[in-house]
C-alpha cells in the first residue's frame, strides 16, 4: 500500500514517521522550497521538531508523481494553502475514489469555510476525512499513546481510514459522521489555547485555568451547534479531549504563541522566533467573523483576537474579560438548544 503525505511540516513529517509499518511505500510532496537535502538525501528533519524517517520514505516536489497510485492521500498543509494545494491535486487529476484526509485545523479566511469544505469546493467529488484529536506532535514521536477521530459523512470510508492508519499502542482511532463537529472542536480550541499559554504566563493560577478552559469550551460548543453540530462531538477527542491536551501543554505552538503575548511580545516577533505555524492566530479573527455573522457571544475568543491584531496590553485583556456584564450561568441545555 502506499502512502502520500502532502507537507512536510511537523505534523504531516510525524505522521509519515507514525504510519512506517502501515505502509508499504510512502511519498512526501512539498513545494522545492520546503525541500532541503537533509530531508531528501537523509531522511532527517532537525527544525522545528527532530524526525528520522525510515529510508523508504521518498520526498518529491512533483504532485502528480506523489499522488499516482496511492491509497490514501494525507493533506497536512497550512490552512491558507489548502485550497491552491487542492487546485494542483486537480490539474493533477486525483482519484476522486481515493480518501484525501485532512489533518488541518483551521478556518479559511474571508470565506470562513473549514478545510473540507475548501476540499469539496475544489474536488465536489473527492472522498473527505477529517483527522483530528489530541495529537502533540513531540509526544507522538516520543512513541507516546493518543487518539483521533477520522470523520466522514460515509461510515465506510471512515471505518476504511480508521482500519489502515490505526497503530497498535500508539494512535487509536475511532469513527465519527459529524465532520462539522470534528473539525470546527479542532479548529477553534486553537484559539483558546492560545488564551491558556496567556494567562499562564501572566501567573494567574489554576483557578483561572479551570474558569478559561470551561468558558471556552462554551463558546466552542456555542458556535459549533450553530453552525449545524452534534453537541455531543464537541465532548469527544476532537474538542474536550484536543482542549485539554493543547491547553495544558507548552508544546502546543498555539500554548506558546499565548504565552509569549502574555509577556507582552508583538504577534509578528512571536511568529518569527517560532518558526512553524500556529493556526489560531488566524482563527481567531475568522471565529469572530463567524460569531458576528450568526449573532453568537465569543467573548475569549475576542480577547484573545484583540491581544493578536491590536495593541491592547495583557493587562487591559484581562479586565475586559473579568469585568463584563454580569449573567447567569448556561446549562448545557440553553447551550445547544
Amino acid at each position: 500500500m502506499k502512502l502520500t503525505v502532502l507537507g512536510p511540516g511537523c505534523w504531516g513529517l510525524t505522521l509519515a514517521w507514525l504510519m512506517n509499518n502501515n505502509f508499504d511505500k510512502i511519498t512526501v510532496w512539498g513545494r522545492e522550497s520546503d525541500l532541503n537535502e537533509e530531508l531528501i538525501q537523509k531522511k532527517h528533519c532537525s527544525k522545528p521538531l527532530e524526525v528520522q524517517l525510515d529510508e523508504k520514505v521518498e520526498f518529491t516536489s512533483d504532485i502528480k508523481s506523489a499522488i499516482q497510485d496511492a491509497d490514501i492521500i494525507l493533506s497536512v498543509v497550512a490552512t491558507g494553502g489548502v485550497r491552491p494545494v487542492c487546485e494542483q491535486l486537480k490539474t493533477a487529476g486525483i482519484n476522486p475514489n481515493t480518501p484525501l484526509v485532512n489533518a488541518s485545523k483551521g478556518l479559511e479566511l474571508n470565506s470562513l469555510m473549514r478545510m473540507s469544505q475548501v476540499i469539496k469546493d475544489v474536488l465536489p467529488n473527492q472522498k473527505v476525512v477529517i483527522l483530528s484529536g489530541p495529537t502533540l506532535a513531540k509526544e507522538v514521536l516520543a512513541g507516546k499513546p493518543t487518539a483521533a477521530s477520522v470523520a466522514c459523512e460515509d461510515i465506510e470510508t471512515a471505518e476504511y481510514v480508521q482500519k489502515v492508519l490505526n497503530v497498535p499502542n500508539k494512535f487509536r482511532l475511532y469513527t465519527n459522521t459529524d465532520v462539522i463537529g470534528v473539525e470546527l472542536g479542532g479548529s477553534l480550541k486553537n484559539v483558546i489555547a492560545i488564551a491558556s499559554g496567556f494567562a499562564h504566563s501572566m501567573n494567574l493560577g489554576d483557578n483561572c485555568m479551570g474558569t478559561l478552559l470551561t468558558r471556552g469550551m462554551a463558546e466552542i460548543v456555542r458556535l459549533s451547534v450553530k453552525l449545524g453540530a452534534n453537541p455531543s462531538t464537541l465532548y469527544g477527542l476532537s474538542g474536550m479531549g484536543d482542549l485539554i491536551a493543547t491547553c495544558s501543554s507548552p508544546l502546543s505552538r498555539n500554548y506558546t504563541v499565548g504565552s509569549m503575548l502574555g509577556q507582552g511580545k508583538k504577534i509578528n516577533d512571536i511568529l518569527e522566533t517560532l518558526g512553524s505555524v500556529a493556526e489560531g492566530v488566524k482563527t481567531s479573527k475568522a471565529v469572530c467573523d463567524l460569531a458576528e455573522k450568526h449573532g453568537i457571544e465569543v467573548p475569549v475568543s475576542s480577547a484573545i483576537y484583540e491581544a493578536v491584531y491590536t495593541d491592547i496590553t495583557p493587562q487591559e485583556v484581562l479586565s475586559k474579560l473579568m469585568n463584563r456584564k454580569l449573567k447567569k450561568e448556561e446549562c448545557y441545555d440553553k447551550i445547544c438548544g
